[in-house]
């Protein structure tokens, strides 16, 4: 049994396979062709099958015409876009209330506090009072709209 050999595209997809010449002008007998005519498509569609130019091809310039209508051709490259990281604006407002708390916190407090830390400089201490821990965040709220 003879097993015909195929054609592949770029994309590995069979477009055709190949057949014998006497198998081709057999299927050409529908057409009811002159030999003359015979001979002409068949080497035509030898000419498609090895992907050369023929002379029903489009020039350059209307086949790039021709592509743009038919949105065909190359794939436009997706936009890499750079994601930076948002820079804060550090707040010393912030930052003062919560080194103002740890130092209450650690001198002055009547709870015997151990294992106290400053988790977040503008946000969060946490700390030990026995065998239970604490966290304090602090929040600022927005202003309020005009």
């Amino acid at each position: 049994m003879k097993i015909p050999a195929l054609t592949y595209n770029m994309g590995g997809d069979i477009i055709s396979s190949r057949i014998s010449d006497a198998e081709r002008i057999a299927r050409y007998k529908a057409l009811q062709l002159t030999p003359e005519q015979e001979a002409e498509l068949l080497a035509y569609d030898k000419a498609v099958e090895a992907d050369k130019k023929t002379e029903y091809d489009l020039p350059p310039d209307k086949a790039k015409i021709a592509q743009k209508f038919a949105h065909a051709g190359t794939r436009k490259a997706p936009t890499a876009y750079k994601f930076t990281p948002r820079q804060r604006k550090p707040n010393a407002t912030k930052g003062g209330i919560i080194a103002e708390l740890a130092e209450f916190l650690e001198k002055n407090s009547q709870f015997s506090i151990a294992d106290l830390s400053i988790t977040n400089k503008e946000r969060q201490i946490a700390f030990s009072i026995g065998g239970d821990s604490f966290e304090l965040t602090l929040v600022q709220k927005r202003k309020p709209k005009k």
